[in-house]
C-alpha cells in the first residue's frame, strides 16, 4: 500500500514541521474565532488561519509525496490556488452581507453609507 517507512529522516522531519506549523496556524485562527467579540473581528482570524494552515499542511504533503514517489508531486498546488482565491472572496461576501444587514437594521455601531459627490450637488 504505502511505503512511508522508506522515507528519509530529513523528509520526515520537514514534513512533520510543516504539518505542525500548519496545524498551529489553524488552531490560532480557531481561537481567534472564539475569543474576538464582534462578527467583523471574528471573520479575520479564521480566514488567515485557514489560509496559512492549509499552506503548511500542503507544503508538508508536497515534500512527503515527492520524496516517497521520487518525482515532484504538485497536485497540492492546485488546492493552494483554490484556497488562496476562494478564502478572500468568501470573506468579502460575508462582510458585505453582514454590513448590509446591519445597515438595514440601523445598527448604531455601523457607519452609514458614504454619500457620493453627485448627491451633494
Amino acid at each position: 500500500m504505502s511505503h512511508a517507512a522508506d522515507i528519509p529522516v530529513w523528509a520526515a522531519v520537514l514534513t512533520a514541521f510543516f504539518v505542525l506549523v500548519g496545524a498551529g496556524f489553524t488552531v490560532i485562527g480557531a481561537l481567534g474565532l472564539l475569543r474576538l467579540k464582534t462578527f467583523y473581528e471574528r471573520m479575520h482570524a479564521p480566514t488567515l488561519g485557514s489560509t496559512w494552515g492549509a499552506a503548511g499542511v500542503l507544503i508538508g504533503s508536497i515534500i512527503f509525496f515527492s520524496v516517497l514517489q521520487s518525482r515532484p508531486v504538485l497536485h497540492e498546488a492546485l488546492i493552494a490556488v483554490f484556497v488562496t482565491v476562494t478564502t478572500p472572496v468568501t470573506l468579502m461576501l460575508l462582510a458585505r452581507a453582514a454590513l448590509y444587514r446591519d445597515r438595514a437594521e440601523r445598527n448604531p455601531e455601523v457607519p452609514g453609507r458614504a454619500k457620493a459627490q453627485s448627491d451633494d450637488e
